[in-house]
C-alpha cells in the first residue's frame, strides 16, 4: 500500500488509497477532509466517485471531533452493518484533517484492533504524501478553501513553515485572521539539533504593499538566519535589505528567538510591535523586552540581543498588534486584562488549538469582526530531560513527577 500510494500521481492520492483499502479491508467509502484556512470547516477533496460533500464543522461532528482529540473515533452507520472509522491526519504536529474509511461491521475484535492500527498508519503515510504531492498539484490547496483568498492573503499563506509543529523540547501552534483576508502579519520558524529559531512580524499598511513587505523582510531574515549567523545580525542585515528598499518609508515590526534545546536559554530581539506573554504554573505574565528599531526604519540600525530562559513547563504565547491592541465596545484594549484571562482559559489545550481558541475569545470580547490583522502563536516548552531546572506541564502549578511529560 504505501509503494501505491507513493508511487500515484499526486491529484489520485485518495484514489489510489481507496484501491487498496478496499481490496485489503473490504473498505466500501474512503474520504479526505482537510481542515480550512481559517479552522472552522473540514472540507472534502473532490471525489469523482461520490456526490459533492458538505463542510462538516470541527467543533460538533464526529470527524471534527477527531480532528480535535488526534484519536481515531467510530461512528456506526446505516443499520449498523458499516463502521465509519476516523483518522487524524497529521505531519509533525501539523494537523492537516481527517482520513475517513468505512469498514464492514463484521470484524473480530482482534482483528478490528489490528485493522485501527494499520489505518492509523495510513492516514500518517497519508499526510507525508500529501506534502509533498502539493508541490506538483493545486489540487489540496483548493479542498482548504471555504472561500477565495485575497491575493495578499496566498501570498502569506504561502510564506509560512507551517501552522503547527511537534518536537521532543517543544511544541508549536500558529493562526492568522482574517485568514482569508490577511496582509502583513507572519511567523516563521526553523530549528535543528542544538536550536529553535522562531520570528513574528508584523508588516505595516494593508494589502499587497504589505504582503510585499513582509515577504522581504521573512526572506530576508532566512538568508542571514542559513548564513548561520546569531539573531542579533540576523535583524541587522534584514533591516538593511528593507531600508535599501523603501529608505525608511516602510518598516517590519518583529520579534525574534533563539532557544537553545539543551539548556532552555532564549536570546530575544525585539524590533517591534509583537508582544510575548508566558504561562509559569498559573501565573500570567508580559515578558517585557528592550525594544529596539523595527526593522528597515533607519540606516544602519545596531540591534542587542537579550537573553531569559524557559523552563520546562512554560507557556509562550506571541501576540500582534492586532490582538493585544483591539478594543471592546466600551474601548478597554484586549491586552489590558482579556488577554491574560483568555491564556489561562486556554490552559489545557494543546499547543496547535490554543491561537484559535484565543481568536474566537478576542472576536466575542470585540462582539465583531475586524478587519485588522490578528497573529497569536503559543510555545510550549517542554525541555530536555537531562536540562536544569523543575519541570512543570502548561498551566501546572508544581513540577512534573519524574517520567511524566
Amino acid at each position: 500500500m504505501e509503494r501505491a500510494v507513493r508511487a500515484a500521481a499526486p491529484h489520485d492520492l485518495v484514489g489510489t488509497l481507496r484501491d487498496a483499502l478496499g481490496a485489503a479491508y473490504g473498505a466500501t467509502r474512503v474520504r479526505l477532509y482537510l481542515a480550512d484556512y481559517a479552522l472552522t470547516v473540514l472540507r472534502a477533496v473532490d471525489d469523482p466517485t461520490a456526490p459533492p460533500a458538505e463542510d462538516l464543522s470541527l467543533h460538533n461532528t464526529p470527524e471534527g471531533r477527531a480532528f480535535g482529540s488526534q484519536e481515531p473515533r467510530e461512528q456506526e452507520v446505516r443499520h449498523r452493518d458499516a463502521v465509519d472509522h476516523h483518522l487524524p491526519v497529521t505531519v509533525r504536529g501539523e494537523r492537516l484533517g481527517i482520513l475517513t474509511v468505512r469498514l464492514p461491521d463484521d470484524l473480530s475484535p482482534q482483528r478490528a484492533l489490528g485493522t485501527l492500527d494499520d489505518l492509523t498508519q495510513v492516514a500518517d503515510l497519508l499526510g507525508h504524501e500529501i506534502l509533498v504531492a502539493e508541490r506538483d498539484t493545486d489540487l489540496y490547496q483548493r479542498a482548504r478553501r471555504a472561500n477565495r483568498l485575497t491575493l495578499a492573503a496566498e501570498m502569506q499563506w504561502e510564506l509560512l513553515p507551517a501552522r503547527a509543529c511537534t518536537a521532543r523540547e517543544y511544541a508549536i501552534g500558529a493562526q492568522l485572521e482574517p485568514a482569508y483576508a490577511i496582509h502583513g502579519d507572519n511567523f516563521d520558524w526553523a530549528s535543528d539539533a542544538t536550536e529553535l529559531t522562531l520570528a513574528v512580524t508584523n508588516g505595516m499598511g494593508e494589502g499587497i504593499q504589505a504582503s510585499l513587505l513582509t515577504n522581504l523582510a521573512v526572506n530576508a531574515l532566512r538568508n542571514a538566519r542559513r548564513a548561520g549567523i546569531g539573531i542579533a545580525d540576523q535583524a541587522a542585515l534584514a533591516d538593511q535589505a528593507l531600508y535599501e528598499q523603501h529608505r525608511g518609508a516602510a518598516y517590519v515590526s518583529t520579534l525574534l528567538l533563539r532557544f537553545e534545546l539543551a539548556t532552555g536559554r532564549v536570546e530575544a530581539v525585539d524590533a517591534g510591535s509583537p508582544e510575548l506573554w508566558r504561562q509559569r504554573g498559573k501565573t500570567v505574565e508580559r515578558i517585557d523586552l528592550d525594544a529596539q528599531l523595527p526593522l528597515g526604519m533607519f540606516e544602519e540600525s545596531d540591534y542587542v540581543a537579550q537573553s531569559f530562559r524557559v523552563e520546562p513547563g512554560d507557556r509562550l504565547l506571541f501576540v500582534s498588534d492586532g490582538v493585544y491592541a483591539a478594543v471592546s465596545p466600551q474601548g478597554e484594549a484586549y491586552g489590558e486584562r482579556a488577554l491574560a484571562r483568555a491564556i489561562a482559559a486556554t490552559s489545557l489545550l494543546p499547543a496547535a488549538m490554543v491561537p484559535r481558541a484565543v481568536l474566537r475569545e478576542l472576536t466575542a470580547y470585540r462582539e465583531s469582526e475586524s478587519t485588522d490583522d490578528a497573529l497569536v502563536l503559543c510555545l510550549d516548552w517542554f525541555g530536555r530531560e537531562d536540562a536544569p531546572g523543575p519541570r512543570r506541564r502548561p498551566g501546572a502549578e508544581g513540577p512534573v513527577p519524574e517520567g511524566r511529560p
